[in-house]
């Protein structure tokens, strides 16, 4: 037998060894859940003539007395971002197997949450009349995003593949199918379609394909959504309802899409999720975009942020969402330096629509409410609020399920406070109590964030201080009347973009010195593909069905730079994952359209980095940023040495037992990071020194000189204060050095910039001081 045959005839016996354990006891996993277990190959002992058989030798060891083979099935192997299994254990049986030789890491299956035109536009990438202004010799070169959702609705004109060449051939993916899903639905824009659902089978239960499909079919729309957002064609006459109408195409339109379906009517699970990420660098992904998010406990325990640093050593770029925890401190997730974390704001179209109330009072809010039972502007109609003011919530002011009385509320004007159930829910619980209109007002947590919705009655949402001015009127007045009016689509808007109060703040808790969110993209209020089988509200009474739908969250900032990203790819194709990172940072602005710092819509004050990050976007500047600072795996792994992580958490990263920390980082402010956060004592005097190093990726014959905006309460010198290249990709390093004039309570923030004479490279600056004991 020769050796290809000998090799062959192993890796169908291990397939085979393995399928004896793939699939989800259903119904039979009682004291069982889904665990990951990340595995060390190197260590695989010379008895095992491949990994699944050995794999499969740990699970059979750890086999708690009593119980049988279908509550051990192995439901994934993971071996190309991430070396592994996911299996289903009881809870002693994984501390048994935790504590095998080659057993690196020990998960429990993590539920994770999505978090859910005109930007191009906005973004500059495409002109007013239409045409791109990125050359077209940039967009022939194929760049695959990979895109981890709800799947994809393929008949979605924003998915047509008209004049785009031929699948690269070094493309490994599959298209693969399932009810309503066929191979002809992937062409030469969808160039790969696979679901993923053994952890969901296994911890929810099978998944009813009647109701469901159990295909790359979107059943929910989010997917769609984001994966027009990255690369969707040019749609002529896109709109929802006549609102935003106007060319709809993505950020990369000639980039390919690989669509990974992981999340289903009851969630999305962390086992899945890996499955995909693993699958999509092997299968040759340029770019993720990963509009998902779960809890943060620490960088070897997030499986997302494993499987990201894994891809990320495959060249792969990972965007992912911020989260939708905003406007609270600490809110973030996905918060690896490895990772670009990615929050949302506004950009400066908007949906305005009046109040006007009995008293002469007119209040502007937003809507997209398009229906038959438009109120009369002529008219005033009697208006009721159920809270007994506006400090203390009353279940009623909410209007959930059930609460409203149809002999208090029919033919009324109902005010909702915004809070608990969905939006657009509060409205339809207005309708069947018989209103004729809703008014939704933010609290305290929204600020003057304004959300537009497609609602099911004439209905509108008002800032916070609106709202009080409304509810104030509504409980003072014995006759409190209003009529609502809409008025379509308005563009100039400013001051935009406005960080969304939704969108996740830092600081980073698991590690102060890197900056999070990373920078911030439209997520307000965007326009793009929808699924035939959603409604555009996401409610099942809802039967409208729409083409295109608008949607906020940084699930649909996340895409907008992922799309970016394959644009950066498509200029510079062997550029790393942080050099193109870096490009998005250090280009980013700070300042609106009204030349002032970026507001945070829940205070209507200026954001801070902790808010915005490096800032907005600015994609045609980040094509040529002139300076980028690079990070290497290597760099990544010492930043890991200095969160002092044991040897065994380390090798979550190393995949190996003898990588040693080279201690080249003084500490986790020394990566090389694009932002600088420093955290020092608190005392007069305090010091404390960073380095950093630029390649010079602009002109040969390149000077910069740096300008600094210190922190309050803080002396910057910066060493040297001239960078002179005389080559392209030379690298060349300098120092920060931090001095306390006076400690400050709260942090503070600043900037460094350097500039030649055409390019600005800035570094947003945080710094903490630390009590003293």
């Amino acid at each position: 037998m020769t050796g290809t045959s000998a090799g062959c005839l192993l890796l169908r016996l291990a397939a085979v060894l393995l399928t004896a354990y793939l699939g989800v006891a259903v119904g039979k996993n009682h004291g069982t859940k889904t665990y990951i277990v990340q595995m060390a190959k190197s260590e695989m002992p010379a008895s095992f003539s491949h990994h699944l058989n050995w794999y499969a030798s740990l699970v059979e060891s750890s086999r708690s007395y009593g119980t049988n083979g279908e509550q051990q099935r192995i439901i994934y192997s993971y071996e190309h971002a991430f070396n592994g299994f996911a299996v289903r254990l009881s809870e002693e049986e994984a501390e048994q197997l935790e504590a095998y030789s080659g057993v690196v890491n020990i998960l429990p299956e993590t539920a994770y949450h999505l978090h859910t035109t005109r930007s191009p536009v906005f973004l500059g990438i495409e002109s007013v009349s239409g045409t791109s202004v990125v050359s077209p010799a940039i967009a022939e070169y194929d760049v695959i995003v990979g895109v981890l959702d709800t799947g994809i609705w393929p008949e979605s004109l924003s998915f047509s593949d008209r004049g785009m060449a031929p699948v690269p051939v070094r493309w490994k993916g599959a298209c693969e199918t399932g009810r309503g899903f066929n191979r002809s639905n992937c062409n030469r824009k969808i160039v790969g379609a696979r679901i993923f659902y053994r952890g969901y089978e296994a911890a929810v239960g099978a998944i009813d394909e009647k109701a469901e499909f159990k295909s790359p079919r979107d059943q929910d729309g989010h997917g769609t959504h984001t994966a027009a957002t990255v690369a969707g064609a040019p749609v002529d006459g896109a709109n929802l309802f006549g609102y935003a109408t106007g060319t709809a195409r993505g950020m990369a339109p000639s980039a390919r899409i690989a669509s990974y379906k992981v999340c289903w009517t009851g969630g999305c699970f962390s086992s899945d999720i890996l499955a995909a990420v693993d699958q999509a660098v092997a299968d040759g992904v340029d770019v993720l975009s990963i509009s998902l998010g779960g809890g943060v406990s620490s960088y070897y325990r997030d499986s997302l942020s494993i499987a990201s640093f894994g891809a990320m050593e495959r060249g792969v770029f990972v965007a992912c969402s911020a989260g939708n925890g905003g406007p609270d401190p600490i809110s973030l997730t996905n918060v690896s330096p490895w990772i670009a974390t990615v929050g949302a704001s506004t950009m400066d179209r908007d949906f305005p629509a009046t109040v006007r109330l009995g008293n002469g009072v007119h209040l502007t809010g937003v809507s997209l409410y398009k229906g038959q039972r438009n109120l009369s502007p002529q008219r005033q109609y009697s208006l009721v609020y159920m809270g007994a003011n506006h400090t203390s919530p009353d279940p009623r002011s909410l209007c959930l399920e059930g609460t409203l009385d149809p002999r208090v509320v029919a033919g009324k004007i109902v005010v909702c406070d915004r809070g608990i159930n969905p939006r657009v829910q509060k409205g339809q619980v207005v309708k069947q109590a018989g209103g004729v209109g809703m008014i939704l007002t933010n609290t305290a947590a929204n600020g003057e964030e304004l959300v537009a919705d497609s609602h099911l009655l004439p209905a509108l949402a008002v800032g916070e201080t609106a709202g009080k001015a409304i509810k104030h009127y509504t409980l003072t007045s014995s006759h409190a009347t209003a009529t609502l009016t809409f008025e379509g689509t308005k563009v100039g808007i400013r001051p935009s973009p406005v960080i969304a109060a939704f969108s996740s703040r830092g600081p980073n808790f698991l590690t102060l010195e890197i900056l999070k969110p990373d920078m911030v993209a439209p997520g307000v209020n965007i326009l793009a593909a929808w699924s035939g089988n959603a409604s555009p509200s996401s409610l099942t009474v809802d039967l409208r069905r729409v083409s295109f739908n608008i949607l906020s969250g940084t699930s649909m900032s996340c895409p907008h730079v992922g799309g970016i990203a394959a644009l950066i790819k498509t200029r510079h194709p062997d550029w790393s994952p942080a050099a193109i990172k870096s490009a998005l940072m250090t280009t980013a602005y700070v300042h609106d359209n009204s030349l002032q710092v970026l507001k945070d819509a829940s205070t209507a004050g200026p954001s801070t980095p902790y808010d915005h990050g490096a800032g907005h976007i600015h994609p045609l500047k980040a094509l040529d940023p002139g300076l980028i600072y690079d990070i290497t795996p290597d760099d990544y792994l010492e930043f890991l040495c200095t969160q002092k992580l044991t040897p065994t958490q380390l090798k979550v990263f190393t995949k190996s037992s003898n990588r040693p920390c080279n201690h080249s980082l003084a500490s986790a402010a020394d990566l090389n990071y694009p932002s600088i956060s420093v955290v020092i004592p608190d005392g007069d005097g305090s010091t404390m020194t960073v380095r950093r190093t630029v390649t010079n990726v602009g002109p040969p014959n390149s000077k910069y000189h740096v300008k600094v905006s210190p922190p309050k309460g803080a002396e910057v010198v910066v060493e040297p204060i001239n960078l002179q290249f005389s080559r392209r990709y030379q690298k060349l390093s300098y120092t920060v050095s931090f001095r306390t004039k006076a400690a400050q309570a709260s942090p503070e923030f600043g900037a460094l910039i350097w500039r030649d004479e055409t390019h600005s490279v800035r570094s947003s600056i945080a710094m903490t001081w630390l009590p003293q004991s």
